[in-house]
């Protein structure tokens, strides 16, 4: 595959348009940290962003950030931290599950809406944009959005390019909210809860004035992998809580005392906290430098876990959850089993199942992503046809 990287946008224009007019397709790619995500892509030639790099504007006053796209994900974050800000969706570091390498981008993170275990309050990615550019399958610059949210000009654009994995352009720049990042954090584990029991006590904690920003569920066949198996004894319940110290304190104390009535409470202190929840983001248990199937499912926080009793009747299985128990994060013994998984979802009230890792030979023959019903795939091949008419981005990648 031939790797073609502009520097400026103009460049990219170029590239695009000539590529239209031949009828050649372009894979997209950022820092390629999410290599064979997706279905498989058929195009000899890829299209990356990495020398469109730099933030373009940033005061932490105005809490707005504007970063053309083949900027690092850590360099973004080093800014940030240096202002005492933070991407509020709290982005997830694929490398480890998927056992790839490269470097993530900014771009990539809003092209894939990739959003971590706040989403729950904070939204996903796609929530914190406010504005793009971008080159579309004319070769036409397009600017979306602004920099502020009384701008709504092409604000539903920005967010229907937010999720679309480079199906319907090429990313040039993002503008995207930057709040404050928490003074400190703490959380609260509630040990030795199944998994129903845990999702009664998570929607009682979601449900107290105490802003819980986390909420996640281990079962045992994960619990000894955070934290390098020093949490409590037996299945953990972790909710966290963030703010400023005085009133994480008080937050806590409520949080304890309203919990105590589930199982046994404890509590883990910033450090630990921290990177607990960095775990959970990453999926830890599951960067096992194998090729089994891992799924990322989201259903409602009330069926999650009798998702996986079902499934666990007719395949073999290993889960564990996020969001309150609406992300659920499964690996599969064997095949993807994917006609299983998505026909209990169905069942269940309904929801999307994406294949984030797999072999090769069950890629080539297992759908990614969550098949669309057919009015919503009308639609999506309509959007698909206007802004990329001749079919060049990313052709096959979601179906």
């Amino acid at each position: 595959m031939i790797d073609l990287m502009p520097k400026t946008e103009e460049e990219a224009s170029v590239i695009v348009r000539a590529h239209a007019e031949a009828g050649r397709p372009l894979a997209i790619c950022g820092g390629d940290s999410r290599s064979g995500f997706g279905n498989a892509i058929a195009a000899e030639d890829r299209l990356r962003s990495n020398e469109i790099s730099g933030i373009v504007a940033y005061n932490p006053g105005e809490m707005v950030m504007t970063v053309r796209s083949g900027t690092p994900l850590a360099e973004v974050e080093a800014a940030l931290s240096e202002s005492g800000q933070m991407l509020a969706f709290e982005p997830m570091d694929h490398r480890p599950v998927m056992g790839t390498s490269g470097e993530p981008t900014i771009g990539g993170v809003f092209a894939a809406n990739v959003s971590g275990p706040r989403r729950l309050i904070a939204g996903a990615a796609r929530d914190s944009l406010l504005g793009v550019r971008f080159v579309n399958g004319r070769g036409e610059i397009i600017k979306a959005g602004g920099r502020v949210m009384k701008n709504v000009t092409g604000l539903d654009l920005a967010k229907l390019i937010a999720g679309s994995h480079g199906t319907l352009g090429f990313l040039t720049e993002v503008t995207f909210r930057v709040p404050p990042r928490p003074k400190t954090e703490r959380t609260v584990v509630l040990s030795g809860l199944n998994d129903a029991e845990a999702a009664n006590a998570m929607a009682a904690a979601m449900a107290l004035p105490v802003e819980v920003s986390g909420a996640a569920h281990l079962p045992l066949t994960v619990t000894w992998k955070f934290l390098a198996g020093t949490l409590p004894e037996g299945e953990a319940t972790v909710l966290r809580i963030e703010g400023l110290a005085g009133s994480v304190d008080v937050r806590v104390e409520k949080l304890v005392a309203a919990m105590s009535a589930f199982a046994t409470v404890t509590r883990l202190e910033q450090p630990e906290s921290s990177r607990l929840w960095q775990e959970i983001r990453d999926v830890l248990p599951y960067a096992d430098d194998t090729a089994r199937p891992v799924w990322r499912v989201s259903v409602a926080p009330g069926t999650g876990h009798q998702l996986v009793a079902a499934l666990r009747l007719e395949a073999g299985i290993d889960a564990f959850y996020d969001w309150q128990g609406g992300l659920v994060w499964m690996r599969m013994e064997a095949g993807p089993e994917a006609e299983l998984v998505r026909r209990y979802i169905k069942a269940l009230g309904g929801g999307h199942a994406t294949l984030i890792r797999a072999s090769g030979e069950a890629r080539a023959v297992t759908s990614a992503f969550h098949p669309e019903p057919e009015a919503v795939a009308m639609l999506s091949r309509r959007v698909k046809e206007k802004f990329d008419p001749a079919g060049i981005f990313n052709p096959g990648k979601m179906g």
